[in-house]
């Protein structure tokens, strides 16, 4: 399983205040790879959270 964020993020911090083991913000949010399949769930809470719906579940 893969997260993406796409040219979308706003970088508005709502991934990274729900799930920080995998996102952080920069330009836009960054994506912890080697931490998406331990935090699955808190993913899936950002990626619905998202304002935007830049994060992509694949």
């Amino acid at each position: 399983m893969s997260v993406k964020v796409s040219d979308d993020c706003i970088a508005c911090g709502a991934c990274e205040s729900i799930c920080d083991a995998v996102f952080s913000i920069e330009d836009k949010a960054v994506v912890n790879e080697s931490a998406v399949a331990d935090n699955m769930d808190c993913v899936q809470e950002a990626a619905d959270s998202c304002p935007v719906s830049a994060i992509v579940i694949e």
